[in-house]
């Protein structure tokens, strides 16, 4: 896929402003926004905000409605939002705006929009500014976690307003004008939430206002304080002086009011914009040099932060702190406050891959907050997480939380009650998914207990389904085992090998079975959905993650599963499109990328490129890794080549970039691909490092010819996670050509992961 390559000048300021100040202006929030609902470049929006945050803020330049809210090649902008959208395919929620406008009042979206240009517009992960043309006016804004602080700064003296839209679906504004401030109610929302729900947030000005008045979308109510109304809105009007600025400080909560202001005077206080920002731009300096890396391109410096970025601003924190300084939540399964904490607005079947073994590497402390966030859900609404935003949501398939509760656990995070996780399994892989969120729980539950496999066509998308529930026994397994759960674990253990019930030999693919344990008719292996889930056979015959050696056998051995993988990449991009009816947009990106039937813009095959360490082929997998990094990823705002997925995308690149993937979480291994820079240094919790040296290294040069691990000969295709975080460091020698020898011994290979239940 051919980058745009736009910014340059923004790029080349940016790399300088690095090096004076830190890592946060390599970050490039505008990466992924080139996209439409046909053609995904990462359907991403500029996320302002923290790591792990509640809120984040973004400007947008679509209607409130439209969840594809910044279309990076709109030319006018609305206004900057509060912002909790994890995916354009699930929608927004809590949201509210902000706007100011000069000389007349405009309080609609259309009526309030300005024209911009992107040369005037400076985004990075910790702060934003853009200059709006039409009313001769800049805004900026950065965050805290829960609040932000905002300033609005006009170009000429006269009236200046600022606009508050709390949007539709049931909003309150009240203006109070001794206190310079304004509070209100926003409920609108796209499912996954009780009836009680709603975000209660409040702004405060740094001066008093001359007048003000509330709105909906039809009237204006000069000189009102107070409405509350399907859509309502609020403006305040000042006097303002030439160069003259207008701040704020605004703070949001699900709890009540009072926990809004509770947030305000907890994150912000008495500071003005300037320290907001400078602490800001600390914590993301901290952050990004958890991982410090050297050598490289600009580009692919810049590409690697903005892709650090991406992968921690998901999942979102759902928790706030009391008067006592403790933790404490509004769930959205069962409306009511509980002590604790919980995550949402994630999607585990995608960041299951990749982005929760990063935390486990780099933030254990938070893994373990969102595994037991996600035990509390199991108990507030009787089922684990799966897709949540905030609450269930009818979206994917599998049971992904097993797989974040057994990667957590050995990976020696155990901050969460094992037993109980064990219980939440064993009701979650054993009872029917709810009709309306088919996420959750398992869809065929029953059939698949009984027979080992989910039929098609009685359920949809069954063959992907088998898949993901054999790995989730996989991950049960491990989890019951370590747990002392025996009986449990040895059920799990063998009902993760049903896998091999949806493999058929004769084609060599895995495929739609029948309820009579027929295969269904007419296969063709690039047919898309049926039986599998946005995705082909060529994509969902990899899904063994826990035994890929005995998928090897079914393929026929080392060489015929070599050759199997280099089938993915030879296979012409067609597409059948199945029961889809039409080309989506997954499609049309696996034939813009042009890599044969690999579809790295989406999840299924992203951890493909791995396997053929496996059937000791490893140099193949240094150089697809290496290509895919090179030509499908860029900073820029076409950096995409397909969904971004809450991260998942993003950590994949994260992790290659280093040189290892974590193919099958719920083990400790780590894959080892081909190290995209010289040097690489991952700062662990305890403060120990683990480096990662590429000797010899350049763009022509993907292949390892030999290592070293401390010192020490070193000829496996794999790392272990305890040998990364006890510290230390390995050294790679990088070559043009690949190397026959190194890492292709038996030996060398990792096992099946189904192999260490028998330890």
């Amino acid at each position: 896929m051919k980058p745009i390559h736009l910014l340059p000048a923004a790029i080349a300021t940016a790399s300088v402003m690095a090096a004076e100040t830190g890592l946060v202006h390599l970050a490039n929030p505008l990466q992924g926004t080139d996209s439409t609902r046909e053609f995904s470049h990462g359907n991403t929006y500029p996320a302002v905000a923290l790591p792990f945050p509640m809120n984040k803020w973004a400007p947008y330049t679509q209607p409130a409605k439209d969840p594809f809210f910044y279309q990076y090649r709109q030319n006018k902008l609305r206004g900057i939002r509060q912002t909790h959208q994890p995916s354009p395919w699930i929608g927004d929620y809590a949201n509210f705006s902000l706007m100011p406008v000069f000389g007349k009042l405009a309080v609609t979206e259309d009526d309030r929009a300005s024209v911009f240009r992107h040369e005037t517009e400076i985004a990075r992960p910790s702060y934003y500014k853009v200059r709006l043309d039409t009313w001769r006016a800049t805004m900026e804004v950065t965050p805290t976690e829960r609040a932000a602080g905002f300033r609005f700064t006009f170009e000429e003296a006269g009236d200046g307003y600022i606009v508050l839209d709390a949007f539709d679906k049931g909003s309150e504004v009240e203006v109070i004008p001794a206190e310079n401030k304004v509070i209100g109610i926003c409920r609108n929302h796209r499912d996954g939430v009780p009836e009680n729900f709603a975000n209660y947030f409040v702004i405060v000005f740094d001066r008093p206002f001359v007048t003000h008045g509330t709105w909906t979308p039809d009237a204006v109510h000069e000189g009102k304080s107070k409405l509350a109304a399907d859509h309502a809105g609020a403006y305040l009007k000042f006097k303002v002086g030439k160069g003259e600025a207008i701040g704020c400080k605004v703070a949001s909560s699900y709890i009540s009011p009072a926990q809004a202001q509770r947030n305000l005077d907890r994150e912000i206080g008495g500071r003005d914009f300037d320290a907001v920002l400078a602490a800001a731009d600390a914590t993301w300096n901290a952050m990004l040099n958890r991982i410090r890396v050297e050598g490289g391109s600009e580009e692919q410096q810049r590409t690697f932060y903005s892709a650090m970025y991406r992968s921690v601003i998901f999942p979102h924190r759902f928790f706030e702190f009391d008067e006592n300084d403790k933790p404490v939540y509004f769930s959205p399964y069962d409306g009511k406050i509980h002590q604790g904490t919980l995550y949402t607005d994630t999607g585990y079947w995608d960041t299951f891959r990749a982005s929760h073994p990063l935390y486990n590497l780099l933030f254990p402390d938070i893994s373990a907050e969102i595994i037991r966030g996600n035990l509390a859900a199991y108990e507030q609404s009787g089922w684990l997480p799966a897709w949540s935003s905030p609450g269930h949501r009818a979206c994917m398939i599998g049971n992904h939380a097993f797989s974040l509760m057994a990667d957590a656990w050995v990976k020696g995070i155990t901050g969460f009650d094992a037993n109980k996780a064990v219980d939440a399994m064993v009701h979650d892989a054993n009872t029917q998914s709810p009709e309306k969120i088919r996420a959750i729980g398992r869809d065929g539950a029953e059939f698949y207990q009984k027979n080992g496999w989910v039929p098609f066509p009685e359920f949809k998308e069954a063959t992907a389904k088998t898949l993901e529930y054999a790995y989730g026994d996989f991950c049960a397994a491990v989890l019951a085992r370590s747990a002392g759960r025996h009986a449990e674990a040895d059920e799990f253990a063998r009902d993760a090998m049903n896998y091999k019930n949806v493999f058929d030999a004769e084609t060599g693919f895995v495929r739609g079975r029948k309820a009579d344990g027929a295969w269904c008719e007419n296969f063709d292996p690039i047919e898309w959905g049926g039986p599998f889930t946005e995705g082909n056979s060529w994509h969902w015959t990899w899904s063994v993650f826990h035994d890929v050696p005995g998928l090897i056998k079914l393929l026929g051995g080392d060489g015929a599963f070599g050759r199997k993988l280099d089938a993915v990449f030879q296979t012409p991009p067609d597409v059948k499109v199945g029961s889809y009816g039409h080309m989506i947009h997954e499609m049309t990106e696996m034939v813009a990328s042009n890599m044969g039937q690999y579809a790295h813009g989406n999840q299924p095959i992203q951890h493909m490129i791995y396997l053929y360490n496996y059937a000791g082929q490893p140099w193949k997998t240094q150089a697809r890794a290496r290509e895919v990094m090179t030509r499908l990823y860029q900073s820029t705002p076409d950096g995409f080549c397909g969904d971004e997925d809450t991260g998942q995308m993003s950590s994949w690149y994260v992790f290659s970039a280093l040189g290892f993937y974590p193919v099958c979480p719920g083990t400790t291994e780590y894959l080892i691909g081909s190290p995209l820079f010289d040097r690489a240094t991952i700062a662990l919790p305890d403060g120990r490092e683990f480096v990662i040296h590429a000797k010899s290294n350049g763009p022509q040069r993907p292949y390892i010819a030999g290592a070293t691990l401390n010192g020490g000969k070193f000829n496996r295709t794999f790392l272990d996670h305890a040998e990364i975080t006890k510290g230390g460091s390995i050294e790679f020698e990088m070559t043009s050509a690949p190397d026959y020898g190194w890492g292709t011994q038996p030996e060398s290979r990792p096992a099946a992961a189904i192999g260490i239940l028998s330890k």
